[in-house]
């Protein structure tokens, strides 16, 4: 895979860009079976082609994202990104300054010119307005606190289920309107949920004549596992059990945030029945107990059984209940 394709989210899943969202999520859930770093252990290749099919079904799987990646390319990708801004600043500047809405493309690193020969270049949203409001005499008041930012985090499951520490990278913008790059580390607490958000005390937009800088909040949004489903706390997945082991009982391996353990399998489980490992579930942020981890059976009949062989299921028919459709009717 080049890096052009690397940067293409329809590219990174071999899909093509009218996919429909089954198409989609197939192509997803193949693609993670393979690169899974639990498959490949050890394999960085695999580990960072994961994270891109991973990143890629953030994108496609949410109808807004992919909208606005549609419109915009990778820039829409970038943190904190507005979507409805970068729409008002494209007709807004293309009107003003000779262009059509929608003549030029819109994005980060673009300059608008007047008739004059006057030019207005930026490398982002924040430096556009910035750059325009400083030219006309805006100022801030004095000694005012600097705003709050929100940058975006994307966190693999395990990582949010398990904790640790993230890089996270945003543009960081001065009190003159001047923006830069910063890198922080950010501590993820173990069970962190999608959607929540983390505190960066003193790392928003700085102060203005000596004010106190603002805060920066990390919005957390969690990559889907190919397996495993999260509700609240609890953990949740379909475990695949033979005709034999679901009849007899069995002792199978089971995978948990943790790790692998052992399940037992009652003797005469159905299919959709629930078993529960309990505290195998998510850690609490605060500090409770953990949630149970939830393993839902699913029976795997045999396929393609030799015509001799069909007999051995006339024979355990005597074992059948006497009438399992009976409740329909």
């Amino acid at each position: 895979m080049t890096d052009e394709q690397k940067k293409d989210v329809y590219a990174v899943l071999g899909v093509a860009r009218d996919a429909d969202e089954d198409g989609i999520r197939k192509a997803y859930r193949q693609l993670a079976r393979r690169y899974h770093p639990d498959v490949n252990p050890g394999d960085q290749e695999a580990e960072e082609r994961f994270k891109a099919i991973s990143t890629a079904y953030s994108v496609l799987s949410d109808a807004d994202r992919r909208r606005d990646y549609d419109e915009f390319g990778e820039i829409s990708l970038e943190s904190g990104f507005d979507a409805e801004k970068a729409r008002q600043a494209r007709e807004a500047f293309g009107a003003r300054f000779g262009g059509r809405p929608g003549s030029e493309p819109f994005g980060f690193g673009s300059g608008y010119g007047t008739d004059a020969g006057e030019s207005f270049h930026f490398d982002n949203l924040e430096g556009l307005f910035s750059d325009l409001f400083s030219r006309r005499g805006w100022q801030e008041a004095p000694a005012r606190r600097g705003r709050d930012l929100e940058a975006e985090l994307e966190l693999d499951f395990l990582d949010a289920a398990r904790g640790g520490e993230q890089r996270l990278s945003f543009a960081r913008s001065g009190a003159g309107g001047s923006l830069r790059q910063e890198t922080v580390t950010v501590r993820i607490p173990a069970g962190v949920a999608d959607g929540g958000r983390i505190r960066l005390r003193g790392k928003g937009a700085e102060g203005i004549d000596g004010g106190d800088a603002g805060d920066l909040y990390a919005r957390i949004r969690i990559r889907p596992h190919p397996f495993f489903r999260r509700d609240g706390r609890n953990l949740w997945f379909d475990l695949p059990v033979t005709v034999r082991e679901a009849t007899l009982g069995a002792k199978v391996q089971v995978p948990t945030l943790d790790g692998r353990v052992t399940l037992t399998i009652p003797a005469g489980t159905d299919s959709g029945t629930r078993l529960r490992l309990r505290g195998k579930g998510v850690p609490d942020p605060s500090g409770g107990s953990p949630g149970d981890l939830h393993a839902v059976i699913q029976i795997r009949v045999p396929r393609n059984v030799p015509t001799e062989t069909a007999g051995c299921f006339d024979d355990l028919a005597e074992f059948d209940p006497a009438d399992i459709r009976k409740e329909f009717f």
